[in-house]
């Protein structure tokens, strides 16, 4: 188990928290409302599956367990089943664990909890994975061709530059403020080489959307859990009111 979750560690760069607390670009705020969103949880499950499906594996995740989120079995069946045949399987990887240790160097982690193990004090793991998806840029000294402000020198190709488009990121040399002998590089932004499919507004919507369902995926429970727990605050407000009056009303001729 501890192989597991070391490995899981070392392929998405979890040691992520490090660089946001050692100077790293701070973590953009996750859109919280799409949380609650259907529609949005929908889109993003369209878009794990099409996209992230192929390579990473919810293995805790079954297809029908969808249902919560609005989708019936027959569009699960007709729009998000591509890697077998019954709702009931979990979620696995269109590749093997052997082939993404062949062609990536090492095998590509679950992501079933993948939001929930990514939080540290930068913020939350939604914050994290909102960011990151959203730091892409060329670089083609890399040997997939890319390159993530988040998480520098990463392994993953940027699988949804097709939506983004390609950009270059613009840095600026200047004086090291702790050496004036040397000099750093600052970033400035990023410079869009070629338009993607969306614009880039609606790309930082469609990633929220999918940062929506990884954090939903990770606890599907978690929305029945606060409307039932409101609830029991309720009861538990409105009892306190009764027994209170019950006790006033036993003791009034107390003396």
């Amino acid at each position: 188990m501890k192989k597991i979750i070391l490995s899981l560690l070392m392929a998405l760069g979890l040691a992520g928290s490090a660089l946001a607390n050692e100077g790293g670009p701070a973590w953009d705020k996750f859109p919280q409302e799409k949380a609650n969103d259907l529609g949005a949880l929908q889109n993003g499950a369209k878009l794990f599956v099409n996209y992230c499906l192929n390579c990473h594996s919810a293995a805790y995740m079954r297809y029908n367990r969808l249902r919560d989120i609005g989708l019936t079995e027959q569009q699960i069946k007709d729009n998000l089943l591509f890697a077998t045949d019954k709702v009931g399987d979990t979620m696995q990887a269109a590749i093997t664990a052997k082939q993404g240790k062949e062609w990536f160097g090492a095998t590509p982690p679950d992501l079933t909890v993948i939001a929930r193990s990514r939080a540290g004090s930068g913020g939350s793991g939604a914050d994290y994975l909102y960011t990151y998806l959203r730091s892409y840029y060329r670089d083609d000294t890399k040997a997939t061709g890319w390159n993530n402000l988040v998480f520098p020198d990463v392994g993953m190709p940027h699988v949804l530059w097709e939506l983004q488009g390609q950009r270059a990121a613009k840095y600026v040399e200047e004086k090291d403020h702790h050496d004036p002998s040397k000099t750093v590089h600052r970033f400035e932004g990023f410079e869009q080489l070629t338009p993607g499919k969306l614009s880039a507004q609606d790309y930082d919507s469609a990633v929220g959307d999918l940062v929506a369902y990884l954090q939903w995926m990770g606890e599907p429970a978690r929305g029945q859990r606060v409307r039932i727990g409101v609830w029991v605050l309720i009861f538990l407000g409105l009892f306190t009111v009764i027994a209170w009056r019950l006790n006033a009303a036993y003791w009034k001729d107390v003396k």
